[in-house]
């Protein structure tokens, strides 16, 4: 099992770079703890001395208190200060890294985990984690430095008696070890349901016109409730985990308070304390239970803390990259690329070419599942436009998503130059690929940027974009044109100028392979018309893969092929394939009612 110390450690990357506040904090925290036996030492010389004998000037009373929490106090402000610091540098480092991992981690990551939960974990639990790590921190290291000195001078003022204080601790390490498992386990439980609650959440904030037109508002209330109670439940069981700790540990202190003060009763009854050291020890003791109370209590942020912070290195930690070969473009020759026997790259242009072959590909989605794509050979020669056909579930729409490695086959290769997708560099191979699908993902931003989407693109380059996507006309008369902000994924547009302006950005690349997975799905006939001239335009020297249920929108392609539960059952071009009178035939036949 990871200890304690262990889990710690692996923060060390994320606070390194940032320890300077970590060592101004600890060195404020070893000056608030020399202070603390100050305090009672004080009492002592002004018991002894002052009421006793009146050795003391009046004016060194006020000075000394005074003095003393001053120190004190500026002291504490530095340690909070310096590891808050220190620690929000560490959060800021820990999110860069979860985001980054996030945009480059393998795609099965998308799969396993939903939206909410990464987002939770990285925006919420990563600043709370932090958030009771500081308190927890900050008390940890400050009152284990106090409770020190302290034990210090009581050993200094009675050594016998500090003996007796001395077996209140591995009682109180007992209790907090065993409490500290289970508040561990509880905190685990609690994320996972929280996570669950979250989930239910973004799924009715997505389709809440579907959940309203279905009436269905009590059925998703009893899931959110189900859930709310799970999550209300853990939270219950970890709020008995952590408050059990105060009292038992309180407990175990006024005994140990009870048979000291006796005993120091007892040696002063019988002449071998003075007055004023008495008080000092006895109030020294009772300056114990304070630390010692916050050591018990810290258990509960402190593990609370490091399991929510734990979730984000677990997302950097066990989710690796999408990995790639070297390969980033260049000179092929004979299907193959120019290239060491051992598989090195020659690097050259960056653009390809855009020969493309399937080579006896097959991919299950679950084992033991029916086969999405089921043996598929295939070449789409460069400069090709192929257009995939078929009922649903035929596998058009994975086969698109095998190009830019969105799902991995389970069998086969793919090849895009002549050269193996793997061994391709995955950012050099994704510049090679435009995709404008069906789900149109805009960005909450301008229409600029959302055309000039991760490259740098001159005003008049993102205006040729949008004419040729015949969306200027329209952009031009916003206040703002080109600048204008469209809202959370381009809800300020209509359905189909989203879906011209996600043709827009496809046209912006300019990339050598063009994939339109229904690209004009949410055009009227008129819009419709227009793009597909700016398509069929675009389409020119490039290969294109064209998914549409609509047939008139592809009438033109070189190519059709048609796929049926996986497997290519017919190819050829449009009018071919209605001589042959296949399935080609009958889903011509059954959409134009002929």
């Amino acid at each position: 099992m990871t200890t304690l110390l262990q889990r710690f450690w692996r923060l060390m990357p994320y606070v390194r770079p940032h320890r300077a506040g970590l060592l101004a904090a600890l060195a404020a925290a070893v000056v608030t703890a020399i202070t603390e036996p100050m305090i009672p030492a004080l009492m002592n010389r002004l018991l002894d001395q002052g009421f006793a004998r009146n050795e003391l000037p009046l004016w060194m009373v006020p000075a000394a208190i005074i003095g003393l929490f001053a120190v004190r106090s500026l002291s504490g402000f530095v340690s909070q200060y310096g590891l808050a610091w220190t620690a929000q540098r560490a959060v800021l480092s820990l999110r860069e890294a979860m985001f980054g991992r996030l945009l480059t981690a393998a795609p099965a990551l998308f799969s396993v985990h939903s939206a909410s939960g990464m987002t939770n974990v990285l925006v919420y639990e990563a600043q709370g984690g932090v958030g009771l790590l500081i308190g927890s921190l900050l008390t940890l290291v400050r009152d284990t430095l106090t409770l020190i000195a302290l034990l210090a001078y009581l050993l200094y003022l009675n050594w016998q008696l500090t003996l007796v204080v001395a077996l209140l601790f591995p009682a109180v390490g007992l209790v907090m070890r065993t409490l500290g498992k289970r508040l561990h386990r509880v905190t685990i439980e609690g994320q996972k349901a929280t996570d669950e609650l979250a989930y239910v959440v973004e799924e009715n904030v997505l389709a809440w016109r579907t959940v309203r037109l279905h009436g269905a508002a009590p059925q998703q209330t009893a899931r959110f409730m189900e859930r709310a109670g799970r999550v209300r439940q853990m939270m219950m069981k970890a709020v008995v985990a952590g408050g059990t700790m105060t009292p038992v540990t309180q407990m175990l202190a006024a005994c140990a308070l009870s048979a000291v003060i006796t005993m120091a009763l007892w040696q002063s009854s019988s002449g071998g304390a003075t007055v004023g050291s008495f008080v000092a020890f006895v109030m020294a003791m009772l300056q114990l239970i304070a630390p010692v109370k916050h050591l018990s209590d810290v258990v509960a942020p402190l593990t609370r803390g490091l399991a929510a912070v734990e979730r984000g290195l677990d997302l950097i930690d066990l989710s690796p990259v999408q990995t790639g070969g070297a390969y980033a473009g260049g000179s092929y020759a004979a299907g193959t690329y120019a290239g060491g026997t051992d598989g090195s790259a020659t690097q050259g242009s960056s653009r390809a070419r855009g020969e493309i072959a399937f080579e006896d590909v097959s991919l299950r989605y679950q084992d033991g599942a029916a086969p999405a794509i089921d043996g598929l050979t295939l070449r789409v020669q460069a400069g090709e436009t192929v257009a995939l056909v078929g009922p649903s579930g035929a596998g058009k729409t994975t086969l698109a998503n095998l190009l830019p490695r969105f799902i991995e086959p389970s069998s086969g290769r793919i090849t895009l130059d002549g050269v193996p997708l793997l061994q391709w560099d995955v950012q050099a191979l994704l510049r090679q690929l435009a995709l404008v699908s069906q789900d149109v993902v805009l960005f909450n931003d301008s229409i600029a940027a959302n055309v000039a989407l991760g490259a740098p693109m001159s005003t008049e380059e993102v205006r040729a974009a949008l004419r040729a996507a015949h969306l200027l006309d329209f952009v031009d008369g916003l206040p703002q044109g080109v600048e204008t902000a469209i809202g959370h994924n381009g809800n300020q547009l209509s359905g189909g100028q989203r879906q011209r302006l996600a043709i827009a950005r496809a046209i912006a690349k300019d990339a050598p392979v063009l994939i339109l997975d229904e690209a004009t799905s949410a055009l009227d006939s008129e819009s419709e018309r227009a793009v597909q001239a700016a398509l069929d335009t675009l389409m020119q020297g490039r290969t294109t893969i064209v998914i549409a249920h609509r047939l008139s929108t592809i009438e033109n392609a070189d190519r059709v092929l048609v796929l049926d539960a996986g497997r290519l059952v017919e190819q050829g071009t449009h009018a071919e394939l209605l001589v042959q009178g296949g399935m080609y035939a009958r889903l011509h036949a059954i959409q134009f009612k002929t």
